[in-house]
């Protein structure tokens, strides 16, 4: 898969990626194939961002004989942003050991404002520190909630995150590495800007709302 990377962010440029996002922006692709491709496009980016997980040397014994191999070093942490984050992770548990930790953060924006607003986060005290977390947001809009859910894991002294969105504004990006410049991004397509609203242009429209056929 072909990424263009400038300043931690990770755009997907892969025909199957390009794909998948046109048939979610297609106002028209129903509830039902629209998460079954956004699971598909999820997937696709969630390997993407594992791209900087950490492996060590192990041995393994083949039909054949022993074989030198790999196994993941890390400690992996999926952050959904409750609910269209659950999407990314279902997707991402495929691909990550089974021991990976899954930690829900329930975050909504106060349409008045724009802000947002916390109503659940259950978190441990405190993570290994070669812990490994993904927020996974698909619409990285005003950068709010993002930052809000990158904030829980730093107060955990989380040295290592990195937010996988499906779609992303140049505000929320900006918004995002203004306060936490080393999180890195990847994302399916840095979009033209967000509207009056705080919606991105041209987008999607309500990821979680197309998701779940509310």
């Amino acid at each position: 898969m072909t990424i263009s990377t400038k300043a931690n962010v990770q755009v997907c440029d892969h025909p199957l990626v390009k794909h998948y996002l046109t048939r979610l922006r297609d106002y028209q692709t129903p509830s039902n194939e629209f998460r079954r491709t956004a699971i598909q496009l999820s997937k696709a980016l969630a390997y993407e961002a594992f791209r900087d997980l950490h492996a060590r040397e192990a041995g393994v014994e083949t039909p054949l004989g022993p074989a030198q191999g790999v196994v993941l070093n890390d400690y992996v942490v999926l952050a959904p942003v409750l609910r269209a984050g659950l999407v990314i992770a279902e997707a991402a548990q495929e691909l990550v050991p089974p021991n990976a930790r899954v930690y829900h953060v329930g975050l909504k924006r106060d349409e008045a404002t724009l802000q947002a607003i916390s109503y659940y986060a259950k978190l441990p005290e405190r993570l290994p520190a070669e812990s490994k977390v993904y927020v996974l947001d698909p619409m990285l809009a005003t950068g709010g909630s993002a930052v809000a859910a990158i904030q829980l894991f730093i107060n955990l002294d989380v040295k290592h995150i990195h937010l996988v969105s499906f779609l992303a504004a140049p505000e929320g990006i900006k918004t995002v590495h203004d306060k936490f410049p080393q999180v890195k991004i990847t994302t399916a397509s840095i979009d033209s800007h967000l509207n009056e609203h705080g919606f991105i242009v041209p987008g999607l429209g309500d990821a979680g709302d197309r998701i779940f056929g509310t």
